[in-house]
């Protein structure tokens, strides 16, 4: 080993010794800090609101209600149950466990006094179970009981934003129609539609990531030929955000099959994807694989799980490592691990994201297009906080089996592109795919990370698309 490949390595190592300390000791303030928001937001809440809503910090209680029946088993809602006469029952629903299990400083030291506490309710508990009022009855966290009896009841979304939210015309424009549906994004051909196209973009973003790059660079035969769907996902851009939803895999997929599939009378489609919008798109996949023409994915979020390992809380570990560096990663573990400090984000940034585009606009003197800080601004922190959770972690455990049903039922072309520069979502995430399903080709662009493998290449990856697409057009 040479001298400079020597030095190189000190230095490597020095500074993931550094990165190790500097991280312990910010996430530790972190930790205190989103206990003291907790309470915070609580008394803000009910002195602006009248009412504290729960949160993931709040202990469990028992889930038999006055309006309903909730069964639950670990981070499962098995069974859910109306008690009034039309016998509502919705079908099974998955609750990550990340939102109300993220080890901390603050969780570990309370975690025997708040067990101990358990412990004596369920004694109190037990002569009422011993004189058979109930068969069987489980816990969960109070947050998912609160959301979930709104549901039971059979209640209007509250299309009220929360205080803490934006309240901007664009921000709740769905409040204004009487569709329950998706924003959708509808270009290319009108007349004498051959091929169709469903664009799903990534976790705190919009239809305008590639509205706004990819959309304008398609040839006029591409645009006369393929109709193209780009949509805002459920909770993002200009789609519903309602309070009460736990933005669940179910729901999300519901949404974009009654806001395009259905209306739009869609047989058959290509699907290009990015990051967390790739796990909706092998969903949707799995879901409707005769009718799936080519799948195109860009930064699949996949790390398979080591053998011992809780797959959610895995995931939730290799996408948010609680490290301050690099940038990217202290976002994105700030936004997973801290419910009340991500609020405070949200509450900084999303609900004063007009100060924001108008700063941006007037440093750059107007110069640069703010579809990017407007897609990053335009969503509530339910959504994110949910959307995070219980599509990115709580699905880790079924990525296998998507990747299985697509190597085994899909017959069009599987393409993974990959930003070899990605500090978010690694390379190896793609390769993961491709040892899952072998004839998928992955295709790594140099000197591109995250954001850049669609943003300022766009006329690039146009022609990709097109290529892709024609050849599975030729083939089917």
């Amino acid at each position: 080993m040479s001298i400079m490949e020597r030095v190189k390595l000190t230095f490597t190592m020095a500074g993931r010794i550094l990165n190790e300390v500097i991280s312990f000791f910010v996430f530790t303030i972190l930790d205190v800090l989103d206990f003291l928001l907790c309470y915070i937001y609580r008394v803000i809440d009910f002195i602006v609101e009248a009412e504290w809503k729960p949160c993931y910090c709040s202990s469990v209680k028992q889930t038999i209600t006055s309006s309903g029946t909730i069964l639950v088993s670990e981070s499962k809602i098995v069974c859910l149950t109306s008690s009034s006469s039309s016998g509502n029952k919705l079908q099974l629903e998955e609750i990550s466990d990340t939102l109300y299990t993220r080890s901390s400083l603050v969780s570990e030291v309370s975690k025997s006094t708040m067990n101990e506490l358990k412990r004596l309710k369920l004694e109190n508990a037990a002569p009422i179970l011993k004189r058979g009022t109930l068969r069987s009855t489980f816990t969960v966290n109070s947050s998912i009981v609160e959301m979930l009896q709104g549901k039971i009841g059979g209640l209007k979304s509250n299309i009220v934003p929360r205080w803490s939210d934006c309240d901007c015309k664009t921000c709740n424009s769905w409040t204004a129609s009487s569709k329950d549906s998706l924003f959708v994004h509808v270009d290319g051909a009108k007349e004498n539609v051959q091929e169709n196209v469903i664009f799903i973009h990534g976790f705190i973003s919009s239809s305008e990531f590639w509205t706004e790059t990819v959309f304008p660079n398609f040839t006029k035969a591409t645009k006369s030929k393929y109709r193209l769907f780009a949509v805002d996902l459920l909770g993002f851009g200009r789609s519903p955000k309602p309070n009460e939803s736990l933005y669940t895999l179910r729901e999300h997929l519901d949404m974009i099959e009654k806001s395009v599939l259905e209306p739009y009378n869609v047989k058959s489609f290509h699907i290009v994807a990015h990051s967390l919008g790739c796990i909706l798109a092998l969903a949707l996949a799995v879901k409707h694989p005769a009718l799936i023409k080519s799948l195109t994915l860009l930064a699949p979020p996949y790390f398979p799980t080591p053998k011992g390992e809780e797959a959610t809380q895995y995931m939730m570990r290799r996408i948010a490592p609680r490290r301050v560096w690099p940038v990217i990663a202290f976002g994105a573990s700030l936004a997973c691990w801290y419910e009340h400090v991500s609020r405070t984000i949200c509450l900084l940034i999303c609900k004063n994201h007009r100060l924001w585009e108008f700063l941006t606009k007037l440093i750059t003197r107007n110069r640069i297009r703010t579809y990017l800080v407007d897609g990053f601004c335009c969503h509530t922190h339910n959504a994110a906080w949910h959307t995070l959770h219980n599509i990115i972690c709580g699905t880790a455990g079924k990525i296998e089996g998507y990747l299985d049903m697509v190597k085994n039922r899909l017959k069009g072309e599987v393409t993974v592109i990959h930003g070899e520069d990605d500090e978010l979502i690694p390379v190896e995430c793609s390769y993961n795919v491709q040892s899952r399903v072998p004839r998928a080709r992955v295709n790594v662009v140099k000197n591109k990370d995250h954001i850049t493998i669609v943003v300022g290449r766009q006329q690039a990856f146009a022609r990709e698309l097109e290529e892709i697409w024609n050849n599975n057009s030729t083939s089917n």
